[in-house]
């Protein structure tokens, strides 16, 4: 791993703090990706990952970022407490990725906090993360969890790990923000400039940068988060510090899938009026773009009603661009390429029957996707009706071959079941990792049948879901 850059510190000391990992001579490696170890460096041992990540006494230039952020709607000043960037590290294809420790020790930004993690929420961090990225959606990756050898106190004695992971990028409309609030103009200008020539490197020739990067990232996290609804995603703490400039799905706190098709669900033990539900993630995300919007206004024009003209007029697409893409995510479930006001009924009617009926979200479409399809003559149910019109809707628009290709494409048989998670990190932490792995290789492949995963795809009991809930540990 000895292609680095650092090429954030060309930015003001103002936007990062240098510092240096905690040295954890008794960790061990837990979990590594194998498969992601080899795209990032075909050529390093696991002995040397280790030494290079967590026994290096001699790293120089590793580094937490600053942030702000408003969290459920309340600003305030943040930055990384428990996270450092080892560096940015080049691809074969010379593609930069962040390379970054989380729970490696204390930093200027920790507000109090040990700086550690506990190997139960970093084990989880892995198991989303990944599961996310091959659901086909993009996401931070994770690369190993290294036990450290310590116990972490948090209501019990835990565990210590530390997660390696890589990122394209961690700016976040937060830093955005951290610098609007806190800097100047001329740190605002810098941060802008380089994110796009790192992220965005065709709107450099825009005659408004910052206007442009604001249609893109608007227009990126709309499809990072219209997908996240296609798998039935709950990122769980969608605050502005978490939504990233190069829409990626990362800090996997408090996330979960639901399971019984509710656009109110939250599982989240600290979002008390469920702000970050399932269904909510809409509204969320254009409240995020806006207030990302605001912190470029003094670089969008130099007159402020002007500006705020310019980013308005973007926002006002919002709406639009959701509702036409959002369909089309859904009518693609469906396998339904014809876009019009029947095809968006159907939609419509099959939602509100799976809450009236409260079906899983997963397996209903599964189920559609594999089952044949024919016309039923004699429907009993609300849901026989609805699926008799799709049926006579997709036998006149559409070919069944390219159905069943676009359904399947779209539909995954199995995701990281909140229970499922639960138990195979329990197993793990003490001392047998069976299923722990298994999961993980059936989740690589999420689209396809596989021996024996039927364990996988069952919904939760009634008592699991009633109670479960999720914590901001990771």
């Amino acid at each position: 791993m000895s292609k680095f850059d650092d090429s954030y510190l060309s930015l003001p000391n103002f936007f990062y703090q240098k510092n240096t990992p905690n040295i954890f001579s008794k960790s061990k490696i837990f979990i590594l990706n194998k498969l992601l170890l080899k795209d990032v460096d075909p050529f390093i041992t696991e002995l040397d990952l280790k030494k290079i990540l967590l026994e290096n006494k001699k790293k120089k230039e590793c580094f937490s970022q600053a942030y702000s952020g408003h969290q459920f709607g309340h600003f305030t000043n943040l930055g990384d407490g428990r996270a450092m960037i080892i560096g940015e590290h080049l691809l074969k294809n010379n593609q930069k990725v962040d390379l970054q420790l989380k729970g490696c020790g204390v930093t200027k930004y920790s507000r109090g906090g040990d700086g550690k993690a506990t190997l139960r929420s970093m084990l989880k961090e892995y198991i989303i993360s990944e599961a996310i990225h091959y659901l086909k959606i993009p996401s931070s990756r994770s690369l190993a969890v290294f036990k450290t050898g310590e116990k972490i106190n948090r209501e019990n004695l835990n565990d210590g790990a530390v997660l390696a992971r890589i990122m394209h990028s961690h700016i976040r409309v937060g830093t955005f923000e951290y610098a609007a609030f806190f800097g100047n103009i001329k740190y605002l200008n810098s941060l802008t400039n380089y994110t796009v020539k790192r992220l965005y490197p065709n709107i450099q020739i825009s005659k408004n940068i910052a206007l442009s990067l604001l249609e893109t990232v608007m227009n990126k996290q709309i499809d990072l988060v219209i997908n996240w609804m296609r798998v039935g995603f709950i990122h769980g703490v969608m605050n502005t510090d978490n939504t990233s400039i190069s829409a990626e799905t990362f800090d996997y706190g408090p996330c979960a899938f639901i399971n019984n098709y509710n656009p109110n669900t939250s599982y989240s033990s600290i979002d008390y009026y469920k702000r970050y539900s399932f269904g909510n993630q809409t509204k969320v995300i254009k409240w995020n773009i806006s207030r990302f919007a605001e912190t470029l206004l003094p670089i969008i024009n130099k007159n402020q009603k002007t500006a705020t003209t310019l980013a308005q007029n973007i926002i006002d697409r919002f709406d639009e661009i959701w509702n036409k893409k959002f369909y089309e995510m859904m009518l693609q479930k469906i396998g339904v390429k014809k876009v019009n006001q029947k095809s968006y009924k159907l939609v419509d009617n099959l939602l509100k029957i799976m809450l009236e009926n409260k079906l899983d979200y997963t397996n209903t479409f599964y189920n559609l996707t594999y089952s044949d399809i024919k016309i039923n003559t004699s429907p009993k149910s609300k849901f026989d009706m609805w699926k008799n019109d799709w049926q006579k809707f997709i036998e006149d628009f559409c070919n069944k071959k390219e159905i069943k290709k676009i359904m399947k494409d779209n539909n995954p048989i199995i995701i990281p079941r909140n229970q499922i998670v639960e138990q195979v990190i329990e197993e793990a932490v003490n001392g047998n990792k069976t299923m722990f792995n298994k999961l993980n290789a059936y989740l690589t492949r999420p689209y396809e049948y596989q021996n024996d995963i039927e364990r996988f795809m069952l919904p939760p009991s009634k008592e699991f879901e009633n109670c479960y809930k999720t914590y901001c540990g990771t």
